[in-house]
């Protein structure tokens, strides 16, 4: 890195590229974001007046192409995701994209063979949880064998429910409940347990509210179980019909106690007492359990980078992800444990 700064540029400005261009932009010191591009209009003029971005585009290709960009952040639809990193990093770009990697498993090996062979490029899929305090915490206490041998997780992902119907509509392109929020348990879950294998999986689920998931083979609830080839077990809960807000929790079980990250959705420390009993506010959506954690996770890809020092996970941990998910969403549709 001759530049002491990340030049970066950003496709994708929706709900997500929003928030990581803010961090770019104004929360990382390292880091400069310089360009921005995306198919709508209102996104491209957002950019230039919110953040002072001077170059916009609307073909991705054509903000690669400019010399003086040294990273790009992929925050696009998933099915541009694995595309969109072949094409930067044959642009000679380091990339950050978000989860998941792509919503098939020779997809993600194509990126990981392209990645491979440019090894002096940078790439990271945005694995939240993973650079959250609690988790960090969590996982630290862990591996000194404060438990013992992890043997087991219990984790589920809770969202609002959201009358607009917006995840239904999305579920066409998501790949499913597991693929695009169970995701995150299944990742957090080989790295918490330190194993990788999957062996089989069986997941079931229902639809307690939106039944426009039937058309893509969707489910609003589902539980899954994955068995590691090495013994151990996580089950995972989903949900999108939560009444009180966003909610995430994982416990570890070891031969020598337990760890619980989360489980209560509580928005702060405030707790209410009136006409109605005592109660405390919950976290409305996933930004605001993890704000910090996007933010570290925009911080360490940015320094991994001007540092020259391997990423925090790897991209088979994304396709494992992948792999893992996709096998769940199998079962749910044929209803049949899975092998993997």
């Amino acid at each position: 890195m001759t530049n002491p700064r990340l030049r970066i540029g950003i496709v994708g400005l929706g709900r997500m590229g929003r928030r990581h261009a803010e961090n770019l932009a104004h929360r990382i010191a390292e880091s400069e974001l310089v360009a921005a591009c995306s198919p709508v209009a209102d996104e491209l003029e957002w950019a230039t007046r919110e953040l002072g971005v001077a170059q916009t585009y609307t073909e991705y290709g054509a903000m690669l192409a400019r010399a003086e960009i040294d990273a790009v952040f992929i925050v696009s639809p998933t099915t541009l995701h694995a595309p969109q990193i072949v094409d930067a990093l044959r642009a000679r770009k380091h990339v950050f994209s978000e989860k998941p990697l792509s919503l098939e498993v020779a997809e993600c090996r194509r990126v990981e063979a392209e990645a491979a062979l440019q090894p002096d490029l940078k790439v990271m899929i945005g694995f939240v949880r993973r650079f959250d305090a609690s988790y960090r915490h969590a996982h630290a206490l862990i591996r000194e064998g404060r438990i013992g041998r992890p043997l087991m997780v219990r984790s589920h992902t809770l969202d609002q429910d959201d009358p607009s119907g917006f995840f239904v509509r999305y579920s066409q392109a998501s790949g499913g409940i597991f693929v695009d929020m169970s995701v995150h348990d299944v990742d957090a879950a080989r790295w918490l347990l330190g194993v990788s294998d999957v062996a089989r999986v069986f997941a079931s689920g229902l639809i307690g509210v939106h039944e426009g998931l039937r058309e893509w083979n969707d489910v609003d609830n589902g539980v899954a179980t994955c068995e590691f080839a090495s013994g151990e077990i996580a089950t995972i809960y989903a949900s999108r019909t939560m009444a009180h807000g966003f909610e995430c929790m994982t416990e570890v079980i070891g031969t020598k106690g337990r760890i619980l990250v989360g489980g209560d959705a509580r928005r702060d420390h405030v707790v209410i007492s009136d006409v109605h009993g005592v109660r405390h506010e919950c976290t409305p959506t996933f930004y605001e359990r993890f704000e910090d954690a996007f933010l570290c996770e925009d911080t360490e890809f940015v320094r991994a980078v001007i540092e020259d020092r391997p990423p925090p996970l790897t991209l088979r941990d994304a396709t494992e992800a992948t792999r893992i998910t996709l096998a769940l969403r199998q079962s749910l549709t044929e209803r049949r444990v899975v092998s993997l």
